[in-house]
This record gives C-alpha cells, sequence and structure tokens, in this order.
C-alpha cells in the first residue's frame, strides 16, 4: 500500500511540475502594472490552470496520508 502511495505521488509531482510550466509566461507582476488590464483564461489555459489545482491537492492529500502510514 505505501508502494503504491509512494509511486502516486511520484507521478502526481512529474505531472505537476509539468502543468506548472506549460502555464502562460507574464502573469506575474508585469501585468499588475497596466500591461493587460483583464484576462479571462480561455480553454486549454482553463484546463491546465484546473488540473494544476487538482494535482497540487491530490499531491498534498497523498502526501498526508502517506505520512500518517509511516
Amino acid at each position: 500500500m505505501k508502494s503504491v502511495l509512494l509511486a502516486v505521488q511520484i507521478l502526481t509531482s512529474i505531472i505537476l511540475v509539468a502543468l506548472i510550466l506549460l502555464q502562460a509566461k507574464g502573469t506575474g507582476l508585469g501585468r499588475a502594472f497596466g500591461s493587460q488590464p483583464y484576462h479571462s483564461k480561455r480553454g486549454v489555459e482553463t484546463l491546465v490552470f484546473r488540473l494544476t489545482i487538482f494535482l497540487s491537492a491530490l499531491f498534498v492529500i497523498v502526501s498526508v496520508i502517506t505520512q500518517v502510514l509511516i
């Protein structure tokens, strides 16, 4: 059971890193100073954003469960 959770945690972390790197560049402080006043996520950008949130929550949950089982 522990090895399965560890494999899920490793796979989740790799996919999470890839999704974070795929997210659009330039959405940090530069946008706060007026380069674009409003930007809505559409299509694939929304899918990547939601998958990132879901996988980060899954990663935290699996990490906590793994620590409890040790």
